[in-house]
């Protein structure tokens, strides 16, 4: 490994599984590392911020979505190879009754209400790690 590389430490990132009537918010993403890949609502812990409060701005600074019961779910290990990065990513699930729109779109095309069973590929690699350990949200 890249000794610049291996210098580094992991971030942490923090993903919300947003159910509505049985189906769940995705969103595709640009300009950033897992670039059009489908992806939750979701961003950077930031200092001093509890998970459940990075979950409600995050959802609610990309897609305009306000949170309901938002709990931990999972936590899993991403490391993206081709960009150098590593990051912990914090699951969280929740429930809304908000339709979602672009609010970043230098960060995401579109958001779509998809079923757990039928969800968009290519999938941001957090959520191919989430199902690979066999998470299923409520």
């Amino acid at each position: 490994m890249d000794p610049k590389i291996s210098e580094q430490r992991p971030k942490v990132g923090l993903a919300v599984i947003v159910r509505r009537e049985g189906k769940y918010l995705l969103g595709k993403r640009i300009n950033s590392h897992g670039h059009q890949t489908w992806c939750m609502p979701g961003g950077h812990l930031e200092f001093g911020e509890s998970f459940e409060e990075t979950a409600r701005r995050e959802a609610m600074e990309e897609a305009g979505v306000a949170l309901i019961d938002v709990k931990f779910l999972h936590a899993t290990n991403d490391i993206f190879e081709p960009e150098g990065k590593h990051y912990v990513t914090i699951f969280m699930s929740a429930l809304t009754t908000d339709d979602p729109e672009v609010r970043e779109p230098d960060k995401m095309i579109e958001w779509g209400w998809f079923s757990w069973d039928a969800l968009p590929e290519p999938l941001f690699l957090p959520i191919v790690n989430l199902m690979r350990d066999q998470i299923r949200p409520e």
